[in-house]
């Protein structure tokens, strides 16, 4: 399928060719749900922790002597049962992090673009870049497409002067075609992809691979 190419200023220059394979499959609902739950997942710090008997500070004397005091017997302080003993089966520091299959990330990512075509969310453009790497350079281009949507604009390639100038930009992600993220992709309201960036996804994701 074929789509409009603009320019900076917000007039078309040409068309340009959307691979189906990529752009305009069956969405697969499973896969976004596996993808966006597994970046979660892999961000996720399993941070709580508490200590065990053995891990608790202090003597491991015995407190008083087995008989004659008509206590009841103990062995350490560090008992549960004690104030400031350990914790029994409290949380430990672990790691909720796991991989997916790389066929289903590969289905979510074309499932989340091709959804995002069909909704008639996603402009095409042509190369540009912020030389001076200021955010008003950026934000000339942007007001001639959707300034005030949360918008996710997708490279060819490394650019840090484009970059730069959209880091103060609450609703601007950058992501390179190779690189993409499922929720960044899914919960962006517009995808502003530059035209050599379409002609990579194309490539990266089309049928052959």
């Amino acid at each position: 399928m074929n789509k409009q190419v603009c320019a900076v200023d917000g007039s078309i220059k040409h068309e340009i060719n959307l691979a189906d394979e990529v752009f305009n499959i069956e969405i697969s609902d499973g896969s976004i749900y596996h993808a966006l739950k597994n970046e979660l997942a892999n961000l996720r710090l399993g941070t709580a922790s508490t200590k065990g008997r053995s891990e608790v500070r202090g003597s491991g004397a015995k407190p008083w002597r087995q008989k004659g005091t008509g206590r009841a017997r103990s062995g350490t302080r560090s008992s549960p049962v004690w104030v400031g003993g350990g914790v029994v089966f409290g949380p430990k520091l672990r790691d909720y992090s796991y991989k997916l299959p790389k066929k289903v990330k590969r289905l979510a990512i074309k499932s989340i673009l091709s959804l995002k075509n069909k909704e008639d969310r996603i402009s095409i453009i042509e190369d540009f870049t912020a030389e001076s790497g200021k955010t008003k350079e950026l934000l000339k281009v942007l007001k001639n497409f959707f300034p005030d949507e949360k918008t996710v604009i997708i490279l060819h390639k490394d650019d840090a002067m484009l970059k730069r100038a959209g880091k103060n930009l609450p609703n601007l992600r950058f992501l390179k075609y190779d690189r993409l993220r499922a929720n960044d992709l899914f919960y962006g309201k517009r995808l502003l992809i530059l035209e050599t960036a379409v002609l990579k996804l194309n490539e990266f994701y089309g049928a052959s691979n």
